[in-house]
């Protein structure tokens, strides 16, 4: 059994980097603090709960679930890529979680311009000239971003 019960350097970086992702997570959507732009002082990750899950007097638009559900092959295949990435010293698993991040926010950015969605109430549509929902100033696709943080954290 010679040489076969050693771990190469390689090897060793990969069980790290393993032990790394098992550490950490990728979290896509809206991060605490971010201001609406509205008078009312509103966050961002208020306003993107509102409309993903909807209220008393508006639908749900819900946005996130879609960018998820409508890309699910999609997002599969990356983070099999990145997997093989790190399996080849290509990429960390702090790295190969960004590049996951990036490509969901993305995702998430282009189910706010280009989803399904109910229209916006007549009253909208007066006050903002459009029947386009979650589509106005552009805040709300701008503030979509991605955060690695530790698990459970």
């Amino acid at each position: 059994m010679a040489g076969h019960d050693r771990e190469t350097p390689l090897g060793k970086w990969f069980k790290k980097q393993m032990k790394e992702l098992g550490k950490l997570q990728v979290r896509v959507g809206y991060q605490h603090g971010a201001a609406a732009g509205w008078d009312s002082g509103a966050d961002m990750v208020d306003v993107a709960m509102w409309n993903e899950l909807g209220t008393a007097s508006s639908p749900a638009r819900p946005f996130l679930r879609q960018s998820v559900d409508g890309n699910a092959s999609q997002i599969t295949a990356m983070c099999k890529a990145q997997l093989q990435a790190i399996a080849s010293g290509k990429s960390s698993a702090e790295d190969a979680l960004k590049a996951i991040g990036a490509m969901q926010k993305g995702l998430v950015q282009h189910t706010i311009r280009n989803g399904e969605f109910a229209p916006n109430a007549p009253s909208t549509v007066k006050k903002k000239g459009s029947d386009r929902p979650l589509i106005d100033t552009g805040r709300m696709r701008q503030s979509a971003n991605f955060a690695v943080v530790p698990k459970g954290g």
